[in-house]
């Protein structure tokens, strides 16, 4: 039961957070994800694309029962996705001067790191003990 619930609020997340990175225009973006200054449009729409496949696979799989394998190979991704993230975030605190920016990068850092443990039990129960 907790594996669901931490595969209903990821898919919850990364569905939202992929929604809006595919349908806004990356300077609008930047208000909220610094990063994206530093990537390109269709590095962002990509990433944001990526992130709601993993959160439809994260439920669809496990709720229909067909190719239930995809559950974990999803959570599997989103850690992938979150190393990323910290890899990016670190970069910004190691470049910007700023304290408030660095603040938000550290902010950043903890996000991900967050999501991708969650993301890595999910990978791990569904893999391991708790699979389908």
């Amino acid at each position: 039961m907790v594996l669901w619930i931490i595969q209903i609020l990821l898919a919850a997340i990364f569905g939202g957070i992929g929604v809006v990175k595919l349908t806004q225009p990356k300077e609008k973006l930047h208000e909220t994800m610094g990063w994206t200054k530093a990537a390109t449009p269709i590095q962002v729409k990509a990433i944001g694309a990526l992130e709601l496949l993993a959160a439809i696979g994260l439920v669809l799989p496990a709720l229909t029962s067909i190719a239930t394998v995809l559950t974990p190979l999803a959570a599997l991704g989103l850690v992938i996705i979150m190393i990323g993230g910290i890899v990016v975030h670190l970069h910004g605190v190691r470049t910007e001067t700023e304290a408030q920016r660095r603040k938000v990068e550290i902010q950043g850092i903890v996000t991900c790191l967050v999501l991708l443990v969650l993301a890595a039990l999910v990978a791990w129960g569904r893999f391991g003990p708790y699979s389908f």
